[in-house]
């Protein structure tokens, strides 16, 4: 293949998420989460793995920043753990909690490695999960007080602030089909906590905004919807369905347009929307610097009046089948299809215009192995491979792409999955915590030191 180059200034990191790598968790003053509360159910997450000590990094940081540096990397994104800043996620701040972020911080500083905060990644304080959780309006405003603690700690040194990590899995995987904490399973309580979500982003970045914060965003996992017979008005039908629900409901009203008619619609055969109040649409549209993107796989449907749905998208049962995925497969069974993330890219930046965006995460599992020479995976070298030159491809057709960041930097508890899925570019030894950079590691090293392929 050709030999390709990013822009000038092109953002190079990683990316990882506070339960999934943090451990520690019942150090410090740090309460209870949603997730420790789902992951220690019986039968929610695989062989009953939780996030107790996941990649011990609350105390490995260090090693694991000096590791970040090794590799070259000129970005870093983390979550914040709610519950370690306001263990009940309200009230006081913590502030061993808050130490912990500002040691890593400093840390990544001294290295050269920009810091990427996101404020929440799924890890909400179990105590406002008692009380509704984002079910409940309150903990929207509650959000924008904690952003506003984490700020004024940390503002003074992190230039990017993102509200949100994926606010779709947040509401239709904890509340839609239940996979995901909290657990619970409803069409009405999923619509209400995508609502509820976009408010809290809403909140938080006018009062981000307000003490200073330089670039503001939020991060999203838009798909790719595709229709299996692109001549069939049915499966036509069922693309802009689904589009709607994982898409344009989040993206249209972050950029002022509103909630789209076709999805209110929708909505209001499944639940009455009195939880959407006058002026929030405005308050949801509050002003982004950067959109964050997330992508995998994209999401083959066809329009089938026999259709199973599914209820991660709360109504499209007899309405829409989800095609099972074709070709080369990753280790959660996901389609490997480059050209997506391109078709993705452009889709946002034509419909969307003026909004810069970063692929804040883009990597797949594979069942890595250590050998006798170290981690040979090199599915995963060919994954983030054809990804990257999706993504060069989206510039060249003018896309304001910034940055990407591989997820992940390190094998992780991956949620439902527990421990048994790998996507980290450095393997972890979870029984004694040894890091092992894996070819992918080293070959990401490369295309870091030329900025490009």
């Amino acid at each position: 293949m050709s030999e390709l180059r990013f822009p000038d200034g092109f953002v190079w990191g990683a990316a990882t998420a506070a339960y999934q790598i943090e451990g520690a968790a019942r150090d410090d003053g740090r309460g209870p989460s949603i997730w420790d509360t789902f992951s220690r159910t019986p039968g929610r997450v695989f062989a009953g793995h939780t996030g107790d000590v996941a990649c011990d990094h609350y105390h490995r940081y260090a090693d694991d920043v000096a590791l970040m540096a090794e590799l070259g990397l000129r970005a870093y994104r983390f979550s914040i753990a709610w519950p370690r800043i306001q263990p009940d996620g309200t009230g006081p701040v913590n502030p061993r909690g808050l130490d912990f972020y500002d040691r890593l911080t400093d840390a990544l500083l001294a290295r050269g490695i920009d810091p990427v905060v996101t404020l929440y990644h799924w890890d909400l304080p179990q105590a406002l999960g008692d009380r509704g959780g984002w079910t409940a309006r309150e903990t929207a405003e509650h959000f924008a007080t904690y952003a506003t603690a984490v700020y004024a700690r940390l503002g003074d040194r992190v230039r990017t602030w993102t509200t949100l990590n994926e606010p779709w899995c947040s509401a239709y995987l904890g509340y839609g089909s239940g996979v995901h904490a909290p657990g619970e399973s409803g069409a009405g309580a999923a619509f209400t906590a995508v609502h509820h979500l976009l408010l809290a982003h809403g909140l938080a970045a006018r009062a981000l905004r307000a003490a200073g914060a330089e670039v503001v965003g939020i991060t999203l996992n838009p798909a790719d919807v595709r229709p299996a017979d692109q001549d069939s008005a049915a499966d036509a039908a069922a693309v802009r369905l689904v589009d709607g629900l994982q898409n344009r409901v989040f993206l249209d009203p972050l950029t002022g347009a509103g909630y789209p008619d076709d999805v209110l619609e929708h909505v209001s055969r499944l639940v009455e929307p009195t939880f959407v109040r006058d002026g929030d649409e405005k308050t949801i549209a509050a002003p982004i610097d950067l959109l964050g993107i997330n992508y995998y796989t994209p999401t083959y449907v066809a329009g089938r009046p026999d259709g199973s749905g599914d209820a991660a998208f709360p109504g499209t049962e007899r309405a829409v089948e989800f095609l099972p995925p074709a070709g080369p497969l990753t280790d959660m069974g996901w389609m490997v299809e480059p050209a997506g993330l391109t078709r993705l890219l452009v889709r946002i930046a034509t419909d969307y215009p003026g909004l810069p965006m970063l692929i804040t995460e883009n990597g797949a599992a594979f069942p890595d192995a250590p050998g006798a020479e170290g981690v040979d995976d090199a599915d995963r070298i060919a994954y983030l491979d054809g990804h990257l030159r999706a993504a060069h491809e989206a510039i060249a057709r003018g896309v304001d792409l910034r940055g990407y960041l591989v997820w992940s930097l390190l094998d992780n508890f991956e949620w439902a999955e527990g421990y048994r899925k790998r996507f980290g570019i450095v393997h972890v030894d979870y029984l004694t915590q040894r890091r092992t950079p894996k070819s992918s590691a080293r070959w990401y090293q490369e295309v870091i030191s030329r900025n490009g392929l």
